[in-house]
């Protein structure tokens, strides 16, 4: 995690991009342009999905026709798929940590706005399905209430503008490149929180980059500090206890020493989309065998250098490893 910078004026303001940085569009994005594309008869490209994060709509559709030479001009393909992702809107999660933000920054008192590159009514569409975003913000701005969307700095110098605050008193937090350039672009300070694996070196203008919203620390920018911190962790819902187990038909790894399994996300990546990486420990419950210690991992592998997040899972018993399984 990249440090912060030094800041010489107090935050008193935080602005907040909403798609991938807040909200978990990306599952929507492709639930709807996967069978779109595939009806046209071509393959479907989850590596290319990277491409459209950050831009407006108008953008976002010019790139898939090109990738996928579909025989649309942008108008027509928006006025086709526009429909389906508005039929979606409703099932859009927030992010790990999101609403705990939201809240947070509610009971402080800090002013937010929303600022996105979707128009002002996907934008309160959105919104209307996460219980009290849309009473929270203070402004929300969206592409085509501005001259030119991110990268240029329009949208956040209008949310400041609406908030009756200096720029260089706010605080952007980003998941995309645009969104960061836009924030630097406007002299705001700008936290990114990247929604596209292995490319953190995108982000170096950013004044600090963490891993996901639980890693924000907002009295490194003087704002009031989350008060759930204990010793230096972070509790957090024991989601996968209960759940469907799935069993890993991994081998021993070579590597580590201990048998492992490692399953791609592709017929799941709903579920894994909404948990962020990192090492969880915790108890895992089988039926007839009992209760188990556990340590699983969410992330992007780099010893498979795989391009969706995968869970690597074991089972203890005593000192040993027990055997490996996958908890969704």
């Amino acid at each position: 995690m990249a440090a912060p910078k030094p800041i010489t004026r107090l935050i008193s303001h935080v602005i907040l991009d909403l798609d991938g940085t807040l909200l978990n569009t990306d599952c929507i994005v492709s639930q709807v342009l996967k069978p779109f594309i595939v009806k046209n008869g071509k393959k479907w490209d989850s590596k290319k999905a990277h491409k459209f994060v950050g831009k407006t709509p108008y953008e976002a559709a010019a790139v898939v026709l090109e990738d996928y030479g579909l025989p649309y001009s942008t108008e027509e393909f928006l006025s086709l798929i526009n429909p389906m992702f508005s039929e979606q809107w409703g099932n859009i999660k927030a992010l790990p940590g999101a609403n705990r933000l939201i809240k947070h920054l509610k009971s402080s008192r800090v002013p937010a706005a929303l600022a996105s590159n979707s128009s002002r009514s996907n934008i309160e569409s959105k919104i209307s399905c996460q219980q009290g975003w849309k009473e929270y913000f203070s402004a929300i701005v969206g592409a085509d209430e501005v001259e030119s969307g991110k990268p240029s700095p329009d949208i956040f110098l209008e949310a400041a503008k609406r908030m009756n605050a200096d720029p260089s008193n706010c605080l952007v937090i980003e998941d995309s490149v645009p969104g960061v350039t836009a924030g630097k672009a406007a002299g705001m300070h700008v936290i990114a929180v990247p929604s596209v694996p292995k490319r953190t070196d995108e982000f170096s203008s950013a004044d600090e980059i963490i891993n996901s919203l639980l890693d924000l620390r907002p009295e490194k920018w003087g704002l009031p500090p989350f008060n759930d911190w204990i010793e230096g962790t972070l509790p957090i819902d024991p989601w996968f206890i209960g759940g469907p187990v799935i069993k890993g038909f991994g081998r021993g790894s070579k590597v580590l020493g201990i048998p492992t399994a490692n399953l791609a996300a592709e017929n799941f990546s709903d579920i894994l989309s909404d948990h962020t990486s990192g090492v969880y420990f915790g108890w895992a419950g089988l039926s007839k065998r009992g209760i188990y210690k556990m340590v699983m991992s969410i992330g992007w592998n780099p010893y498979f250098d795989n391009t969706e997040k995968t869970i690597v899972s074991a089972l203890y018993t005593g000192c040993s490893l027990f055997s490996c399984i996958i908890l969704l």
